[in-house]
């Protein structure tokens, strides 16, 4: 490069650009366009700091990727520049898949394509524009290179994605208890059979790591007014696709028009360049400056749902450990069906249940975190820490809950 680029990150400070081909990416529209699609979704309604977006998460991670390739090379693990560039680009680029509102529209815009592997698609395109030279990139990302241990920085459950989300998250929600020393799990960091190992003085780090996680998953992640706030645009969404598929004239985008007006699945995305093409276009603006237009839409389902997103009139959102009773649903759905003027099927827009699922830890040999001890032997993080009940962390924690509008509860 002609000059170090850098840019001013408010949560490492100053991050440097190392390859002029990583700046070029950064560049590139298709990354550009992260700048308009917020890391957290609609956790702002909630967490008002929130407000960072995709494109701070990915420098970030590539800042992370920087430092972690730094230290192993330090400890005599041998990385040529190659391998360093092509781990950068992976990392950099890992999230470019990612939709408006990041997880929030994942599974409606698009079916049976998860925003990986649209990633993918979008560093094999770039990687014909740059003649070749993602290549070792995509072979990282994709853990077909035979260092696994760079793959793992890119994506395992000690990765630099994961530890630069977490203290981001943190720092812009404001939520304390989701910060982590992600410096000192790095300067642990090390490699034994092409595998990322922890050194064992770092176990303390990963416990408080995935505590973090813990705290952040409940109090943040799936906090029950982000899942209300989450769930009500999949139902504008759903409600204005319906519209559109049946001849109704919608005010969007060109870009958006093209998902709402047909139905993409994975088999459209990787037949057709055009798909790709047009979802590079689409980002939150799209789908809030529609949201605005369709307050004063003349269909009452879809201008309801519209006016109390913008009024931050959420829904009502209850949590169980069991599935919610069906008499209850059928209920409020009543309710909803005589106080709207619609029919029960249609009331099943302001009425409806569902569930969210996460594991914290996954105890997967391919997968764990593996800790290096004194005696340069390897084992599970599961079996050496003895201050962690390992078992609460690595179980599938399924949470149902049953979403209607505030207004339903003194009829």
């Amino acid at each position: 490069m002609s000059k170090i680029k850098i840019f001013n990150d408010p949560v490492y400070g100053f991050i440097t650009i190392p390859r002029d081909i990583i700046f070029q990416l950064i560049d590139h529209p298709y990354f550009q366009r992260l700048r308009y699609i917020k890391q957290l979704g609609l956790t702002s309604l909630v967490y008002p700091g929130a407000l960072h977006t995709r494109f701070h998460h990915a420098l970030g991670a590539l800042h992370l990727m920087h430092l972690a390739i730094d230290n192993l090379r330090s400890k005599g693990v041998e990385i040529t520049d190659d391998e360093y560039v092509g781990a950068c680009i992976a990392i950099l680029l890992h999230d470019i898949g990612h939709g408006p509102f990041s997880h929030a529209l994942e599974k409606n815009l698009v079916k049976e394509i998860g925003h990986e592997e649209i990633s993918l698609l979008f560093m094999h395109r770039l990687n014909e524009e740059f003649g070749g030279r993602l290549s070792l990139a995509i072979e990282i990302f994709k853990n077909s290179y035979h260092k696994k241990f760079l793959h793992q920085l890119v994506s395992s459950q000690i990765d630099a994605d994961r530890l630069d989300y977490l203290r981001r998250d943190s720092f812009y929600t404001g939520v304390s208890e989701g910060s982590i020393g992600s410096d000192r799990i790095i300067m642990m960091m090390d490699v034994r059979n092409m595998e990322l190992v922890i050194e064992d003085k770092g176990i303390y780090s990963i416990e408080k790591f995935l505590m973090a996680r813990s705290f952040m998953y409940w109090q943040v992640y799936l906090h029950k007014t982000v899942i209300s706030a989450e769930q009500l645009i999949v139902k504008i969404l759903e409600r204005a696709q319906f519209l559109a598929l049946n001849g109704e004239k919608l005010f969007v985008t060109p870009a958006f028009e093209y998902f709402l007006s047909q139905k993409i699945n994975k088999t459209l995305f990787s037949a057709n360049p055009k798909v790709l093409d047009t979802f590079a276009r689409l980002d939150d603006i799209d789908i809030l400056a529609s949201i605005k237009t369709w307050v004063s839409h003349s269909d009452f389902i879809l201008s309801a749902l519209c006016k109390k997103m913008i009024n931050r009139d959420l829904f009502r959102t209850e949590l169980y450990k069991n599935p919610p009773s069906l008499e209850r649903i059928a209920s409020l759905t009543k309710k909803a069906s005589v106080k709207y003027g619609v029919s029960m099927k249609e009331a099943s827009y302001f009425v409806f249940s569902d569930m969210v699922e996460n594991s914290l830890y996954t105890t997967d040999d391919h997968v764990n975190i593996k800790i290096l001890l004194k005696d340069n032997s390897v084992k599970d993080f599961a079996e050496v820490s003895d201050q962690f009940d390992i078992t609460s962390f690595n179980k599938s924690i399924t949470k149902y809950f049953l979403c209607y509008p505030k207004d339903l509860e003194n009829n």
